[in-house]
């Protein structure tokens, strides 16, 4: 069981960097959720890599802590 506690929180921690660092080329508005403009634009390379990422670690995180819950 403890085991889960300490996955859960490594999994937080990357969860959280990978979002800094998906966020790290925008601005400071932008990364709160207001931008003065909005373009849309495929990911590729190293952005498309860390938002996949991203959405794995949270993935992962969201099960952790349902298996934490239940067991």
């Amino acid at each position: 069981m403890k085991i889960l506690y300490i996955l859960q929180i490594i999994v937080a921690v990357l969860l959280v960097l990978s979002i800094l660092l998906t966020n790290q080329g925008t601005t400071l508005g932008g990364a709160f959720g207001g931008g003065e403009t909005q373009i849309w634009r495929k990911r590729r390379g190293a952005e498309r890599f860390l938002f996949i990422l991203t959405i794995i670690f949270g993935i992962a995180f969201v099960v952790l802590a349902v298996l934490n819950i239940v067991l």
